[in-house]
């Protein structure tokens, strides 16, 4: 059974002054192991939730549950101790070592000096900083990119139910930044972790949410799967939202895993088979490349765990009107307008 991380109850704020709400009425519920982004331009109340949910601003009506339980009930400080909270401005203590950073949570909860020496050498080789001079760094002798590792670091270090991460890669160049992004969906399959991730930036959303919410003036537009999302838009906000990015960049960023169907027929691997964790630009030159209709999805066992068709793609209208064409010498898709 699913155990229910965090539930929403018509939570609304209004900020004193202020003329309309900050956000309205949001009802929602994040399953334990979820990777929810949420997706909004400035202004939308993306972040205004995100604060509620962390107790920096109280709702003005509604409530919010924590594995069943009603966060105005409890200690904010034994609250947040659950919680990792990571933002953009990254936050790490200057005059600190990289080890004293990640440790800091840890010493507050009074683990044993063997404990935490163990839990900074795991959490540096999960971020991919386990070189052991790293250690003894201070933040201003880190690049951005690695201020932002630790920055996750210690944000895990006294291993938190919930992660809460503010645009935490808006700051980073765009090549550092998509190797985070990958860097925190492999932390978040290895780990399991709930986590609820504010950003303005629509390729991200779809990249790493298993589920996304789209906000606009406070209001949740629509809390769906990517692949609900993309291909049943809630209503006309939704649907202009999707379709402002060229179609062929949006592949690159949906993961295979959240488009997978059940098998339609009994397994056939010789008819063409793609990796679950591939992305849909793979998916799709495969399919110009093998000629099939069909392609076996297969997990990191190998085993077949669904399928993914021709049909699914047929349903994105871009495509369908030659959004691209395929270069059948060079097995290559191009984008119609890559000659103009």
């Amino acid at each position: 059974m699913t155990n229910i991380a965090l539930e929403l109850v018509n939570i609304t704020k209004k900020f004193a002054h202020a003329e309309t709400n900050s956000v309205t009425g949001v009802s929602l519920t994040i399953n334990e192991g979820d990777f929810v982004t949420i997706l909004g331009t400035s202004g939308s109340g993306k972040t205004t939730l995100l604060k509620m949910v962390n107790r920096i601003y109280e709702s003005t009506s509604g409530d919010i549950f924590f594995y069943g339980e009603n966060i105005k009930k409890l200690k904010v400080e034994d609250y947040r101790r659950k919680i990792g909270y990571v933002i953009q401005q990254i936050g790490l203590f200057p005059h600190m070592t990289v080890e004293q950073n990640i440790a800091t949570v840890p010493k507050i909860l009074h683990w044993n000096k063997e404990k935490i020496n163990a839990r900074v050498d795991e959490l540096l080789k999960l971020v991919g900083l386990g070189d052991e001079h790293y250690k003894k760094r201070y933040p201003k002798q880190l690049s951005g990119g690695q201020q932002q590792r630790i920055g996750l670091a210690r944000a895990m270090a006294a291993d938190p139910q919930l992660m809460l991460m503010d645009e935490p890669f808006g700051a980073i160049d765009a090549i550092t930044r998509q190797n985070l992004q990958d860097e925190l969906i492999n932390i978040q399959k290895k780990l399991n972790k709930t986590i609820l991730f504010v950003t303005h930036d629509i390729n991200e959303a779809f990249k790493l949410g298993d589920k996304i919410i789209i906000m606009d003036k406070g209001e949740v537009q629509q809390f769906d799967t990517p692949y609900n999302i993309l291909f049943h838009p809630a209503n006309d906000f939704v649907k202009q939202l999707i379709e402002t990015e060229n179609i062929i960049n949006r592949l690159k960023v949906l993961r295979v895993e959240n488009f997978v169907q059940p098998l339609t027929q009994p397994t056939k691997l010789a008819d063409g088979v793609i990796h679950n964790d591939k992305f849909l630009d793979d998916v799709l030159a495969k399919f110009f490349e093998t000629g099939k209709k069909r392609l076996v999805v297969i997990d990191d066992q190998e085993e077949p765990i669904g399928e993914i068709s021709w049909d699914q793609f047929i349903q994105l209208k871009k495509i369908q009107d030659n959004v691209v064409r395929l270069d059948v010498q060079k097995k290559n898709i191009r984008r119609v307008n890559d000659h103009d």
